[in-house]
């Protein structure tokens, strides 16, 4: 899992550093042509480099080891610097972007200075968010691979956010980009500086959206989102094959982190065995239920004698026990 964190942090850096020289750029490109598209796509570049400062705290605090305090560790760390970074999207990067929008249509304008220096710093700015947007594709194709699914299958799932957060980024800001370089040239072809306002306002309104899909991502973990329903149909599957294990009455999952999961079954025990046997049994249990699914981090059985149970069901005192 340090491995997957190592790759993930390179790509945050390496997005957060085309983000700053292209936010300079489209900054002072925007300021010389007077272009709102262009200052949306500055705010914009702002915005994400912000959020990528944030997945970078992320990646590093979601790692601290648990503690008395934390005895399920940090990692829902990363769920909520992905919520801040959902939200600087939205304040930083959408509000503005459909501000400068409005303001253009209110003002009106035919000025054309410097919008050839514009339109090269958009291009230049399309080249580089393309390669950082190849890189983070690359990582998710990796890691849809080694969990044996698709690439929209890892993307919907977003086990890691930071990571799902620099892809979208990434794949909006080469959309913004586009759009703005369209509503400039429609600009400059027509004089009609409505065409300009408008990519302005889209640029906006496609922040927001991308703002709410991560924000409502982030919160569904924050929140206590289960784990994958095919892990707990093989968790439960395996449970069931045990010779020591009557039936299981409950099976609750809850994901910690990008890769830790919290597990709580309830198990009523075969009949006949005695309490070391089950004991040993148990262990034998926890061990491979780890070893098969190493996001285990945490495993909690509620264990019940199944025949003991039903004879007493109406007593106050019930046999059992947890490992």
């Amino acid at each position: 899992m340090a491995g997957r964190d190592g790759e993930t942090r390179v790509t945050v850096w390496v997005a957060l550093a085309a983000n700053l020289v292209i936010c300079a750029a489209k900054a002072v490109g925007g300021v010389v042509a007077g272009s709102p598209a262009l200052l949306s796509e500055a705010a914009h570049s702002v915005a994400d480099s912000l959020n990528e400062v944030f997945l970078l705290a992320s990646v590093r605090r979601s790692r601290r080891p648990a503690d008395e305090r934390h005895p399920f560790g940090y990692g829902k760390e990363r769920f909520f610097w992905s919520l801040l970074a959902a939200v600087g999207i939205f304040v930083t990067g959408g509000c503005f972007s459909v501000f400068q929008g409005v303001e253009a249509l209110r003002g009106g304008g035919e000025t054309h200075e410097g919008y050839a220096i514009g339109l090269a710093v958009l291009f230049v700015a399309l080249l580089a968010e393309a390669g950082s947007l190849l890189r983070a594709v690359l990582q998710v194709r990796r890691a849809a691979r080694a969990a044996g699914h698709g690439v929209a299958e890892e993307v919907r799932e977003g086990r890691d956010p930071a990571l799902r957060t620099v892809l979208a980024e990434d794949g909006t800001a080469c959309l913004g980009v586009l759009l703005a370089m369209a509503g400039m040239a429609l600009h400059l072809a027509t004089g009609q500086v409505a065409y300009e306002a408008c990519a302005s306002i889209l640029i906006g309104v496609l922040l927001v959206y991308v703002a709410y899909v991560l924000g409502k991502g982030a919160r569904t973990h924050l929140i206590g989102e289960a784990a994958d329903p095919r892990l707990r149909d093989e968790v439960h599957a395996y449970l069931d094959g045990q010779p020591e294990i009557d039936s299981v009455t409950a099976l609750l999952t809850m994901r910690l982190g990008p890769d830790a999961v919290l597990l709580a079954a309830g198990i009523d025990l075969t009949a006949g065995y005695d309490s070391e046997t089950v004991e040993d049994a148990m262990v034998r249990v926890r061990t491979e239920l780890k070893r098969r699914w190493p996001e285990l981090d945490q495993v909690f059985l509620d264990v019940t004698d199944a025949a003991a149970a039903r004879n007493v069901k109406s007593s106050p005192k019930r046999p059992s026990g947890a490992w």
